[in-house]
């Protein structure tokens, strides 16, 4: 009896001595795959009509989606980087010091980009081999050091030339897979560079689609109503004003096409997934670090608070996921505790991240009750389920839309007199948020600038064509 004990004593204290990765054999792989200017719904399962998108339509199929993902904002036109430091870190933008005025309330702890807790650190510690590759302009720098395979693509813009968006991403993971000896599961983080502008796809995607025949989006308008703060940045120059139908089913088309591309070379991903008999044992993230506009609005990049440009397309599939949809509020932020839990991996609690685990195991229909939008100085936003209101601080112009009846944001009640309980109410909630995140911003300026906005010809036009960095 004595020697059972013993027997049993020794197996107990061996594993409680084995390395993390020994006890977490059993953990799911994970495969994140995460776009760049990716609009919500542009894969043919969630809602376009247009796209072909085979292979990420049957993950979706059988998957977990949230069709209220939103992108917190950015502090710079390239919101593609502030997006990508908020999803790995978990940490509104508003607490890192290099982005943040010294004075700024509320800032717990003013971090940097790069400080832990965050996603790569988190699954390292959990026993992950961890991996990067993707795009290295406007991203996550610091943080995707702590990453322990960091790739990035040779070079950027020749990728997004290449006409096979995706491909040199998926070539590297494929041969990482077939290649790997190490027992340890992987999360790998795939980054890839599309369909973000310039948008080259082969003419074989480009065949997929007739451009004469694709229909511009309902709230499409030749040119934004007022001045939003950022009418003349990069992207919104892509393109001339007024913006042409023409001009616009062009724009689509190479979106359309490159989109794609990338569903191509995915599918040859998860093809090697199953080959490898890897799929029933990983899970799946898709993502991307915001919207486009192309055309909605009147306006073209991402830098505005409208749903086309700050909702991302998000969805969960794997061991443990139920098949489902939910509309529950979550920021790209709440990725992180959510795969951490996911997987049983342990989280700071002193993030803004909030896991919505509970929502996809469905426990409960609500992650967030409202959230906080937020760009540059130019514009803030606060969200309910049902409401939207839009503060452009600068010029003095407020934005009310009723996101059950209006989805589109074409009507905006901000005048309607029996709208003005509810927008002080609104405005009250949003200046709370502003708060708890630390951002400081007057949604009232004391000279508001001149709303009206006239698109720039000739040698201003010029001027403001010299070459800019790539966003």
């Amino acid at each position: 009896m004595k020697r059972i004990a013993l027997l049993i004593g020794l197996t107990l204290c061996g594993f409680m001595h084995e390395p993390a990765h020994a006890q977490t054999k059993q953990r799911p792989n994970i495969l994140f795959l995460f776009a760049d200017d990716m609009r919500a719904d542009s894969i043919g399962a969630l809602g376009d009509q247009q796209i072909k998108t085979p292979n990420l339509d049957a993950v979706v199929r059988r998957g977990f989606v949230m069709t209220n993902a939103y992108c917190l904002g950015g502090n710079v036109g390239a919101v593609c980087t502030p997006s990508r430091n908020m999803l790995l870190s978990g940490n509104a933008y508003f607490r890192w010091r290099d982005f943040t005025p010294p004075n700024a309330p509320n800032q717990k702890g003013v971090l940097s980009p790069g400080d832990g807790p965050n996603l790569p650190l988190t699954l390292r510690e959990a026993g992950y081999l961890t991996y990067h590759h993707g795009k290295r302009g406007n991203t996550a720098l610091l943080t995707q050091e702590k990453f322990e395979i960091n790739k990035y693509l040779k070079n950027d813009q020749a990728e997004r030339n290449s006409g096979e968006p995706g491909q040199e991403v998926a070539d590297e993971a494929i041969a990482f897979l077939k290649a790997k000896r190490d027992e340890r599961p992987f999360a790998m983080y795939l980054a890839f560079g599309n369909p973000h502008d310039p948008r080259v796809a082969a003419q074989r995607y480009l065949d997929l689609y007739d451009r004469a025949r694709l229909p511009l989006p309902l709230n499409f308008k030749p040119l934004h109503e007022f001045d939003n703060g950022e009418m003349t940045v990069r992207d919104e120059m892509l393109s001339p004003w007024p913006r042409t139908s023409d001009e616009m089913r062009k724009t689509w088309h190479e979106y359309y096409a490159t989109m794609s591309g990338l569903d191509h070379h995915i599918g040859r991903l998860l093809q090697t997934l199953r080959e490898l008999k890897l799929e029933d044992n990983t899970i799946i993230v898709f993502a991307a670090d915001q919207g486009i506009a192309i055309g909605g609005h009147g306006l073209l990049g991402k830098q505005n608070l409208y749903e086309h440009s700050m909702k991302a397309p998000l969805f969960f599939v794997g061991p443990g996921i139920p098949r489902g949809r939910s509309e529950a509020l979550v920021y790209l932020l709440d990725v992180y505790p959510t795969l951490a839990e996911l997987v049983g991996a342990q989280v700071s609690s002193d993030i803004d991240g909030v896991s919505f685990k509970p929502v996809i195991a469905g426990k409960t229909k609500t992650a967030r009750s409202e959230l906080l939008l937020a760009y540059r100085h130019v514009q803030r936003a606060y969200r309910d389920e049902r409401w939207k209101l839009i503060r452009y601080p600068q010029v003095n112009v407020t934005q009310l839309f009723d996101l059950r009846r209006d989805p589109f944001e074409l009507r905006n009640l901000a005048d309607d007199p029996s709208q003005r309980e509810r927008i002080a109410r609104m405005t009250a909630r949003l200046q709370g948020l502003q708060k708890h995140y630390g951002d400081s911003l007057p949604l009232t300026v004391e000279k508001p600038q001149p709303a009206a906005f006239t698109p720039p010809t000739g040698e201003a036009l010029e001027k403001l064509k010299a070459p800019r960095r790539n966003q």
